[in-house]
């Protein structure tokens, strides 16, 4: 029983791994048990064979979640005709954007309905209805992969999803030549195949937006969204972005949410918002004619714009003489003339001014460019960092260092105390009165034990737990501050993604915890342990002590050995995970791109992927891990078999005594 009692006294230091996967647990399958009430996935639902395109809104009313208290929308009645263009003006907060929040189903309205060619859509198919209409954001998400791809993530859904590269090659061109975005695709050095990294940033805001009317466009939608498509945009990127979508919305059901209202003269239909109504409706010159809130939104619009170029050309002039004022004045007048007369010339020039090489002169000076060397540190130096974290701890520190001790010399009393209750168990029974007072005595003495153990454990484990979290918040706070310093090239490398350096921060940092948590303690409490319990053996019986001692290189080797293949495998661990960590932040942040490209199967069967290869890489890693692991149990077992085994040898040959 006692032996029972002692092994499942080393259950102990795992029930904090075991509590914290308790608490995980409880939040993964919460997440997993949730039924959305808007599911893609769901097979129920009306699918029309034919659709014309005519949006209706009726009495609608939306309020948002995170705000209950704010109705977003009051009763809005409201029709797009089918093949028209309808766009949406008002000032910020008026309600434009969540009528396309609405049309995508991405919430359902609070009261009232909306309809589709007659059909109200919450009894539509949601993922049919997705596949139906596209979306052209303020700011586009384009995915980290090439720009075929990203153009062919419009495709998903559709008769064209499973076409052969050939075909899908055609769509992607013919969309592209459509959004103006071929030219500049084929002046780069990889054409199509150009990655256009982490969320797009290795391309301009004009080229993200015209390769994101593309994937809107590629499978001949037919209705059309665009929130604001042009508004972050400069006048010359404007202009092409605004031409690509003027011919892209030709024969669709367009409704287009405009800043810029100089971009939405030619709409069939202005719808003016102010707090969630309808305050006018009408076209360009309707609403100019009858001088109400429409024409003050374009006139302070113009007063704006004209401040804003005399107060541009001014500070351009006031800074040169008068003879090359003059000359100022007509370059910036054959500009003027130049972009009027077509906005690609720039772009063009732009190709034909590239070096004709297959690579760009950037791209090669990348390649060629030295790697950047990585410091190396010693053990101790970084003991001495993590040690810095928690000079405020000192005081901290030193009551779990001196209750490990007390608590490392546990075992070894254990043992002296196991003895002597054996040896006092023995007596024959001429001596039972004496037997029952030293069972008695013993009895007592392990209820102090167990006391003082309590005492030190649950001392040590406080200490060395405040410490613990007082070094990973520091450690925390300063890596992300230093990584708030870096310079932008240091976030363009793949390894510094966006969710590799959440991962970085969230895992990472919390490692550390180990050299004054729970580890630092163990080790403590293992070197006390293992000091005392030789120290007592020699004094006690120093042939068998030396025998059994003699076999802790051995145990210290296996453990070595096993510790060491599993920083191995979580190295290459962390590695791949990394690679799907930084997919899956990727997909979660641009949740609205995915949503209406209904790429929900296509991001989980790419994730789902990723998990699955590391997990035939980890394969062979675990099973040499755990054929170490084993073995350091057995050979464990086998060295106190030796000890038994020698020190029955011992009492055998009366060497000792086995009183």
């Amino acid at each position: 029983m006692p032996v029972t009692a002692f092994s499942l006294g080393h259950v102990a230091p795992n029930i904090q791994a075991f509590t914290t996967s308790v608490a995980a647990a409880a939040k993964i399958f919460s997440t997993i048990d949730r039924v959305s009430p808007l599911n893609p996935e769901a097979d129920g639902g009306e699918k029309l064979k034919h659709v014309e395109g005519t949006i209706e809104l009726r009495n609608v009313k939306h309020i948002y979640p995170s705000r209950p208290e704010v109705p977003v929308i009051h009763d809005m009645s409201l029709i797009v005709p089918a093949g028209k263009v309808t766009a949406l003006v008002g000032a910020s907060g008026s309600g434009k954007s969540t009528i396309i929040g609405l049309v995508e189903r991405f919430y359902e309205p609070v009261a009232g309905n909306i309809y589709l060619d007659g059909h109200d859509i919450s009894q539509l198919n949601l993922k049919w209805l997705r596949e139906n209409i596209s979306l052209v954001s303020q700011e586009p998400v384009l995915f980290g992969t090439t720009i075929f791809k990203n153009v062919c993530h419009g495709l998903i859904g559709t008769e064209w999803e499973n076409s052969s590269e050939e075909e899908k090659r055609e769509l992607v061109t013919n969309a592209c030549i459509m959004s103006n975005a071929d030219t500049f695709i084929r002046s780069l050095p990889e054409g199509y195949e150009t990655n256009v990294g982490e969320r797009g940033f290795l391309m301009s805001g004009g080229q993200k937006q015209r390769i994101a009317i593309a994937r809107a466009i590629v499978s001949d939608p037919k209705i059309l969204l665009l929130d604001e498509a042009t508004s972050a945009l400069d006048t010359r990127s404007e202009g092409v972005v605004q031409a690509a979508l003027d011919k892209a919305s030709v024969g669709r059901t367009t409704i287009v949410i405009a800043h810029r209202l100089s971009t939405i003269k030619t709409a069939d239909n202005i719808v003016v918002m102010s707090n969630g109504t309808i305050v006018e409706s009408g076209t360009h010159d309707e609403l100019l004619e009858r001088r109400g809130v429409y024409y003050n939104l374009v006139e302070a619009q113009r007063i704006s714009a004209e401040n804003q170029e005399k107060s541009t050309e001014a500070d351009d002039i006031s800074h040169v003489d008068d003879d090359e004022r003059l000359k100022l004045t007509l370059s910036r007048s054959r500009t003027k003339n130049a972009s009027a007369a077509d906005p690609e010339d720039a772009i063009i020039a732009d190709k034909l001014n590239r070096t004709t090489t297959s690579k760009s002169k950037s791209h090669i000076a990348l390649e060629n460019r030295a790697p950047e060397t990585k410091p190396q540190y010693g053990l101790w130096e970084l003991i001495k960092l993590t040690a810095s974290f928690n000079s405020s701890e000192k005081f901290h520190m030193f009551v779990g260092l001196f209750f490990s001790i007390i608590a490392g010399g546990g075992y070894p009393t254990q043992a002296v105390f196991f003895a002597k209750s054996i040896v006092a168990l023995s007596r024959p029974p001429s001596e039972y009165g004496q037997l029952r007072k030293d069972a008695n005595f013993w009895s007592s003495m392990y209820l102090m034990l167990a006391i003082v153990q309590l005492i030190a454990y649950l001392s040590q484990g406080l200490a060395f737990a405040y410490c613990s979290e007082r070094l990973v918040h520091r450690a925390r706070n300063r890596a992300f501050r230093t990584i708030m310093r870096q310079d932008i090239s240091y976030f363009d490398r793949e390894e510094n993604s966006t969710g590799a350096l959440t991962s970085f921060l969230s895992t990472e940092v919390t490692h550390l915890s180990g050299m004054s948590g729970v580890t630092l303690g163990t080790l403590l409490i293992v070197t006390t342990t293992l000091v005392a319990a030789i120290s007592v053996s020699c004094a006690i019986g120093w042939k068998l002590a030396l025998v059994c001692t003699s076999t802790i290189p051995i145990l210290l080797g296996c453990g070595y050995f096993r510790f060491w293949m599993l920083a191995k495998f979580q190295r290459r661990s962390k590695k791949a995970y990394q690679k799907s960590a930084s997919y899956a932040c990727e997909a979660t942040a641009a949740i609205r791109t995915v949503a209406s490209l209904t790429r929900e199967n296509d991001v989980w069967s790419y994730y789902h992927s990723e998990l699955k290869n590391q997990t035939k890489k980890s394969l062979i890693s675990v099973l040499k891990s755990s054929t170490l692991y084993a073995s350091s149990q057995s050979l464990t077992l086998l060295c106190i078999a030796l000890g038994f085994w020698y020190g029955g040898t011992l009492i055998k040959t009366g060497e000792v005594s086995h009183h």
